[in-house]
């Protein structure tokens, strides 16, 4: 999984269906907050589990089962792969991708994400914190775009760093933000604490899943400071609602 990374020229230095199986998965690894503005949360909690009114997975992936595509070709989810078949597909709302994820832990250094654990660890993100600090992949679940380019720059969909994306995997659903940016040629990456919430390994090196995840972007939907867990969450919860027409 961490392919990507050998070609990074990641946001952090300057800044296509669903899979019918996903591999298996398993949620290890240390704290999900620091203390530092960021809510602490147990892993695999979510704000929608026991709301009877929530979007599950499955409304969700009903509503983004076509894609009408808004990029002007397609990614890669890694540098090896040998064609390019993922594109981000838009609707008036939102834009959405069906990938793999793989595992982002540059910004912040921390127990679980610095130069031991992860090789190619940057200690920078794309976007900072309301500190003006780098963002802790480690605490915030948090999503990867591709940088901007003539496939598709984010930023003319309405996105930016904060921006509310719910996140997809099997039976779960969870909420963070973009926080970074990653090479432009590929997508489909997510941050050690998103990872870890959506019951996917988030080890840095040998973590990740090869396929089966779904990013929905909310357009116009920034929330701040971007290091708020239950803004993000509290966000997102009613934007997908909205987007499966529950309000």
């Amino acid at each position: 999984m961490r392919t990507r990374m050998l070609a990074l020229t990641s946001a952090a230095c300057g800044a296509a269906l669903l899979g019918a199986a996903a591999l298996p998965a398993s949620a290890t690894g240390p704290r999900a907050g620091d203390g530092r503005g960021q809510e602490p949360e147990a892993a695999g909690t979510s704000a929608v589990e026991g709301d009877t009114t929530a979007a599950t997975a499955a409304e969700l992936l009903a509503e983004i089962s076509a894609c009408t595509r808004i990029s002007k070709g397609a990614y890669r989810t890694d540098s090896g792969s040998p064609k390019a078949t993922v594109p981000v597909c838009g609707t008036k709302d939102a834009v959405f991708w069906k990938a793999d994820m793989d595992i982002d832990c540059d910004g912040r250094k921390t127990k679980a994400c610095n130069r031991k654990t992860d090789p190619h660890f940057l200690p920078e993100t794309a976007f900072q914190s309301s500190r003006g600090e780098p963002l802790d992949s480690a605490a915030l679940p948090h999503v990867v775009v591709p940088g901007p380019s003539k496939v598709w720059d984010y930023r003319k969909s309405g996105l930016t760093g904060g921006s509310v994306v719910a996140v997809v995997y099997r039976d779960r659903v969870r909420y963070g933000v973009i926080g970074d940016t990653g090479p432009t040629g590929i997508i489909g990456e997510a941050s050690y604490a998103m990872a870890k919430t959506l019951g996917i390994d988030p080890d840095p090196s040998t973590g990740g899943v090869g396929s089966g995840v779904a990013y929905i972007a909310f357009k116009n939907s920034r929330v701040s400071p971007i290091e708020s867990r239950a803004r993000a969450r509290n966000r997102g919860a009613e934007l997908a609602r909205k987007f499966v027409g529950r309000s």
